[in-house]
């Protein structure tokens, strides 16, 4: 499989530095390293974007992440390898990935609020802006056609 076309990220060269300054805000949030790959493991899984479950599988096992943690992300609810913390920032990454699905409250209070009792401000905005992010990129990659192992180190 190959890409349909150059990530646009790289065909305008303002876009990727908009990201990477974005990406370095996150890195200096005080979110845990693990947290934010979980997070974006778990919104490329919602948005079947193989080259970021790739790439965020990768990061996370790279940061020490475990395989029974990888690999139960999809199922986190029912899976015991998870804090209440990243059980939170899990269940805030479906909600804000999953606008559509729901009338109303795209994110509900008691999400909102889980999040809010495990993440400082700072935190926080780590976990909402990883979502975003990722979200931005797997839109990107789907669009395109970006193929797994291709593009992350």
């Amino acid at each position: 499989m190959q890409s349909r076309t150059k990530n646009p990220a790289l065909v305008l060269p303002e876009a990727m530095t908009g990201i990477q300054h974005l990406i370095k805000a996150i890195n200096q949030s005080g979110l845990p390293e693990g947290t934010r790959e979980l997070v974006g493991l778990r919104a490329s899984q919602i948005n079947g974007c193989s080259a970021c479950v790739y790439g965020h599988t990768k990061l996370a096992r790279k940061s020490g992440e475990s395989d029974d943690r990888l690999d139960n992300v999809a199922a986190w609810r029912e899976a015991p390898f998870y804090t209440e913390a990243e059980r939170a920032a899990l269940a805030l990454t479906e909600a804000a990935t999953r606008l559509a699905d729901r009338t109303g409250d795209g994110v509900p209070d008691e999400v909102w609020h889980a999040a809010a009792e495990h993440f400082d401000e700072q935190q926080l905005a780590g976990v909402i802006l990883t979502i975003a992010t990722t979200n931005f990129f797997n839109r990107i990659n789907v669009t395109i056609q970006e193929p797994a192992g291709t593009t992350w180190g």
